[in-house]
């Protein structure tokens, strides 16, 4: 696979598979920021984080505006993406550390 700046990138058959992940935890520090990407299954009560993505501060703002972009792009052909703002703060948890939020 080559991107726009063309770079050679691989994509193996595993990754590209992908991961199922229905919650994401970000927590930050003055360097970077790290997003913890999660699956909640219905009954049962351990979720477990499916991948970590640790990012500077950099590329953590150039991804918002990539999803951004991307979103925009979407709802022009799909319609406007509905988000339910109650539905992560009722959702009980607990996380160690902190600057943490979904």
């Amino acid at each position: 696979m080559e991107n726009q700046t063309g770079i050679n990138i691989e994509l193996t058959e595993e990754t590209a598979q992908g991961i199922y992940s229905n919650l994401a935890i970000i927590a930050h520090s003055s360097s970077e920021f790290v997003v913890d990407f999660v699956r909640i299954m219905p009954g049962i009560p351990k979720a477990k984080v499916q991948s970590r993505i640790i990012l500077t501060p950099e590329h953590a703002k150039r991804l918002l505006l990539a999803l951004q972009d991307n979103i925009l792009k979407y709802e022009s052909i799909h319609g406007t993406i509905k988000v339910d703002d109650k539905q992560g703060a009722m959702m009980p948890m607990s996380f160690g550390g902190s600057n943490r939020q979904a």
